[in-house]
């Protein structure tokens, strides 16, 4: 297995002015880190971060590929319901894995999986147009909320049942649903219960932002034909390479090291995931939820609450460089950009030579291809960056695949738990958003006082 690797080195001084010396790497920067990973360590022995246990538990891919294999020949369309993490994860390994295009391919491109949609905003344009796509007699909804009570993904599914029951009667609408949520509780427990629904385990120690390698993000993917041992084993290389205390031999801790000092040090609190792959660009969606929603808190400091978190942005190389390119040389100098930088894309496109009479205009493109074309905009963008002294680094993966892209997830997953801990902060729960989503059902059921605490004076300002 071809391992990824992290060139980290426009985030060190002196290739970049406002970088990390190499000395505080081997020094205090280097001694704290087996302290970080000593209480990172402590954590996952007592099970708080259940994302470690996936890539080793056999359940998690077998009764995955069990499901998978007895619904796919059934089924023309496969419909994820699920917002946040529980979207996200299939969202991202669908367009990994599978490819952005694969819907718009024929059943004879897709070797006759079934395409894989994702609803994930309750926007009933969108909701309409696919539902009016689709034949209800072929569809499978795989309805995903960990808590089994997800307001926006309770009232999909409710929309869908109802839609799948007027074409094929109540009691064939079952078959066409399987739940992924919490073993034990919350509505969709109990309807599936109570009905007789399929369900897929939701693990009661992994957030939904983590759960991209349990069947949230797997059984999806698994029914379009991906290989998810494959990925599952990607992880787990991953996971052994960041067990170490040793900074430099850590992939995760070295890159949640330097961000963190790029932020606290130097300012450098917006983080930009850049891939330089269109099938990566739903990774940067997920990655920017799971640094958002795990370190964007409050913590305590000096006996004082303390807000904390660096903002990640998501970009596309080489779509970018023609916007907010300007803003990272040009801009404040509050920014650190992570590439992704694909070796191998399978099959390249070679670019022709023709129109000799524009001599510099086109001639020097002939005779090289869009894969060598986008590689060197990767290394152009990235030495143009350091030379205006914004800090970078670059992800190399071999190529887009399974086992990549589960080294790259399980990466990016130790990178987050071990930044929270360097920011003092609980990479787990989102108290933040909790306020809104009770504002929500009290709008929608009218309960409590019988008019929901909002203030809405700013509706004088109507024009």
């Amino acid at each position: 297995m071809d391992p990824i690797q992290l060139n980290y080195g426009n985030l060190i001084s002196p290739r970049i002015t406002l970088g990390v010396s190499s000395e505080d790497l081997d020094g205090v920067i280097g001694e704290r880190f087996k302290e970080v990973m000593a209480a990172v360590d402590a954590r996952r022995s007592a099970g708080d971060f259940g994302f470690f246990e996936l890539p080793s538990s056999p359940a998690n891919s077998k009764h995955v590929i069990t499901l998978a294999d007895g619904f796919r020949q059934h089924f023309s369309d496969v419909v994820v319901l699920g917002i946040g993490g529980s979207g996200l994860g299939a969202r991202t390994l669908r367009d990994a894995l599978l490819g952005p295009d694969w819907n718009n391919r024929s059943g004879e491109e897709r070797d006759h999986y079934p395409r894989l949609h994702v609803l994930d905003n309750p926007d009933p344009d969108t909701l309409g147009a696919l539902f009016s796509r689709m034949d209800p007699r072929k569809t499978l909804f795989n309805v995903i909320s960990k808590s089994g009570k997800t307001v926006e993904t309770l009232a999909q599914y409710l929309v869908a049942r109802d839609w799948v029951a007027s074409s094929v009667g109540e009691e064939n609408a079952l078959r066409h649903f399987i739940f992924t949520t919490d073993p034990n509780c919350g509505p969709l427990r109990h309807i599936a219960e109570t009905e007789g629904v399929l369900t897929l385990p939701f693990p009661e120690n992994v957030s939904g932002r983590f759960s991209i390698l349990s069947a949230a993000g797997l059984f999806p993917v698994a029914l379009c034909g991906v290989d998810i041992e494959a990925l599952l084993r990607g992880a787990a290389l991953m996971d052994d390479r960041c067990r170490t205390d040793k900074l430099k031999e850590n992939p995760g801790g070295i890159l949640a090291s330097l961000l963190y000092e790029a932020h606290i040090k130097h300012g450098q609190k917006i983080h930009v995931l850049m891939p330089y792959a269109d099938r990566l660009s739903s990774t940067s969606e997920w990655f920017q939820q799971l640094w958002a929603e795990s370190l964007g808190k409050h913590h305590l400091m000096d006996g004082e609450e303390k807000a904390t978190g660096p903002t990640p942005l998501v970009a596309l190389g080489a779509r970018d460089q023609h916007s907010l390119l300007q803003l990272f040389m040009e801009g404040p100098r509050d920014k650190v950009v992570l590439f992704v930088k694909v070796e191998d894309h399978g099959s390249e496109v070679a670019i022709p030579d023709r129109h000799q009479d524009l001599k510099e205009e086109l001639p020097y493109l002939g005779g090289h291809t869009m894969g060598q074309l986008l590689a060197a905009e990767w290394r152009a963008t990235a030495e143009a960056l350091r030379r205006a002294g914004c800090p970078n680094a670059t992800i190399h993966l071999p190529a887009v695949r399974a086992d990549t892209m589960g080294q790259l997830l399980m990466m990016l997953e130790v990178t987050t738990v071990i930044a929270a801990e360097l920011y003092g902060v609980d990479p787990l729960g989102q108290p933040g958003v909790e306020l809104g989503k009770r504002l929500t059902y009290d709008l929608m059921s009218q309960k409590g006082s019988g008019k929901p605490d909002i203030d809405e004076s700013d509706l004088q300002w109507l024009i």
